[in-house]
């Protein structure tokens, strides 16, 4: 510990409130006492440190969602913010979307001894089996519905589905169609809602939603039903994997984007940029949602300040050119 203080510059308590996430050590002397450690290969001591403190030092990070740019996204956004304090993680990814895994996953965590654990995207539902399961272990949620005694911390997935539609509606668009994801995702569940708001709050009943799964395969499906659609001319996809499965479904039938169609897509994927025509997005802070997640868990550790039990965080619109200016009737 003394080589690590000499390297950074500060004194060996500055270090260990570093290794105990001490609130009052500055973004920018904790960073230099963690790169010092870097270098120098240090490794506290962690069973004697448990021993004498209590506590592990460690996080469980639990992932249980199907295949999603967002989820994953948030995911890494929680693990980068993990790496800044001090604490080690234990990442379990389950690749389904039922709750019994998430409530074995989370009696193994607890049978590793993390101080704390934040689940990311679980499937709607699932969070109260989650909850039993943990006990008075703090814990934080990414991407779920609202439950007392329950901290929640995420993206506003209504505010991105109401700005993806209105953005359109703007555009001179008399009615928007959506084409959902799936039906387990809280995303998708706040996406559609947010869609609904939008179109009611200027007097537009919503058209039945085009049922998808997330993936670029159900934007394709959804698309060759919604060419047969009279009046179509606006589409919010659930996500760009989505909207790229559409675009693919409209270039067959000949329809134009965004001349004969306009599409908003949702989470701003790198390669959504790149699409023919680049697409109109919403996109997600997930590093925010991360920052925000573990500055949570802290606070019920009572080594960080005070923290919300609901904390959204607010998309932003990106346009681009699969947008066009028209009017149409639903």
């Amino acid at each position: 510990m003394t080589d690590v203080a000499l390297l950074a510059g500060v004194s060996h308590q500055t270090v260990s409130r570093v290794l105990n996430a001490h609130p009052h050590v500055s973004p920018k002397t904790r960073l230099r006492v963690l790169d010092a450690m870097e270098r120098l290969d240090y490794r506290p001591n962690s069973a004697a440190r448990t021993l004498a403190t209590g506590r592990s030092r460690t996080l469980g990070l639990l992932i249980s969602s199907g295949p999603s740019f967002a989820s994953t996204s948030a995911l890494r956004g929680v693990q980068a913010a993990v790496g800044t304090t001090g604490y080690g993680a234990i990442v379990m990814n389950l690749p389904t979307t039922s709750t019994e895994p998430l409530r074995e996953g989370m009696k193994h965590l607890l049978r590793q001894g993390v101080d704390g654990v934040i689940v990311v995207a679980p499937p709607l539902g699932s969070m109260r089996a989650v909850l039993d399961t943990a006990g008075r272990l703090p814990l934080v949620a990414v991407e779920a519905e609202r439950q007392e005694g329950l901290s929640v911390v995420g993206a506003d997935q209504v505010a991105v589905g109401r700005l993806a539609t209105e953005h359109l509606l703007a555009a001179g668009h008399a009615c928007v169609w959506h084409i959902t994801g799936r039906k387990e995702s809280y995303e998708a569940a706040g996406r559609q809602l947010g869609w609904q708001q939008a179109l009611s709050a200027v007097g537009i009943a919503a058209p039945p939603p085009l049922t998808g799964d997330g993936t670029s395969r159900s934007g394709y499906q959804a698309g060759h039903a919604l060419v047969s659609t009279p009046g179509a001319t606006a589409v919010f996809a659930g996500n760009d994997r989505i909207a790229l499965g559409l675009l693919r479904a409209l270039a067959e039938y000949g329809r134009r984007v965004p001349e004969d169609v306009s599409i908003v897509g949702a989470d701003d994927v790198p390669e959504s940029a790149y699409f023919s025509p680049p697409l109109s997005t919403v996109r997600q802070d997930f590093d925010e949602v991360g920052r925000q997640s573990v500055a949570c868990v802290l606070a019920q550790l009572g080594v960080g300040p005070p923290a919300a039990d609901l904390f959204a965080v607010q998309p932003e619109l990106v346009g681009r050119l699969s947008v066009y200016r028209r009017r149409a009737s639903c």
